[in-house]
């Protein structure tokens, strides 16, 4: 990059592309929880406060690159999914197999996912939180739509609830799949406690077979988070 400041949009767009690299290139060298906004503005070779005139902030950034890995995720997926052949359950199960085993591939993806809710969503405006959700939106739709193309037994709502179980299964699962050195060094000292660590892929597998099974079998099609009873469940 030749130029020392960004005068026109598309040396502004540049710098932010260039920024957004930045991050990318160093999620491929660290988890999330370590990439911080002196180190990525040091990299650029930006000061922080130069970086922070192109996005509000480090979780507005790495907000964008999770919805450009979804995105990626999904045109990928789109080449690699299973023929749709066989009963409801054989297509279901090569389903969950083959979004397991792509999203296992996808490490950066998953970390971003993990820390989505409790961490990226908590330092952005309005404006970037309407943006990022519908970004997410139309993920969740594509996704949903190549569910239901192997799976047309669901429901339009059901292949959402899907898609939705999947995103919460991947956030909560992943962080076990990252244990600390503590963990790790007591599962090889006590052979007991091995088979507490997950396997991400199979958590990840046998929740969606599940998820789709139980799915298929009360085809309510109601949106995720309704009570398809329509009974107030709150306690007073």
């Amino acid at each position: 990059m030749t130029f020392q400041r960004a005068r026109t949009d598309e040396q502004r767009d540049q710098r932010r592309r260039q920024i957004l690299g930045t991050a990318a290139a160093m999620l491929a060298e660290m988890p999330v929880a370590k990439l911080s906004l002196n180190e990525l503005s040091r990299r650029v070779g930006l000061a922080k406060a130069n970086v922070l005139r192109y996005f509000e902030s480090r979780e507005a950034i790495l907000l964008q690159l999770l919805d450009a890995e979804l995105t990626q995720w999904i045109a990928t997926l789109e080449d690699s999914l299973p023929p749709a052949e066989g009963t409801p359950r054989e297509r279901g199960d090569r389903l969950a197999k083959a979004l397991a085993e792509s999203a296992a591939d996808r490490p950066v993806l998953c970390d971003l996912i993990s820390a989505q809710a409790g961490v990226l969503e908590h330092n952005v405006s309005t404006d970037v939180a309407v943006q990022h959700k519908h970004a997410t939106l139309r993920c969740a739709e594509s996704l949903a739509h190549l569910t239901r193309r192997h799976l047309p037994e669901l429901g339009t709502q059901d292949a959402f609830r899907l898609v939705g179980l999947l995103t919460l299964t991947i956030a909560a699962a992943w962080p076990y799949h990252q244990p600390p050195q503590a963990l790790l060094d007591a599962y090889a000292a006590d052979p007991a406690l091995a088979g507490l660590r997950a396997d991400f892929t199979d958590v990840v597998r046998q929740s969606i077979e599940i998820n789709l099974t139980g799915l298929l079998t009360r085809a309510e099609n109601t949106p995720l988070g309704a009570n398809p009873l329509g009974v107030d469940t709150v306690q007073g």
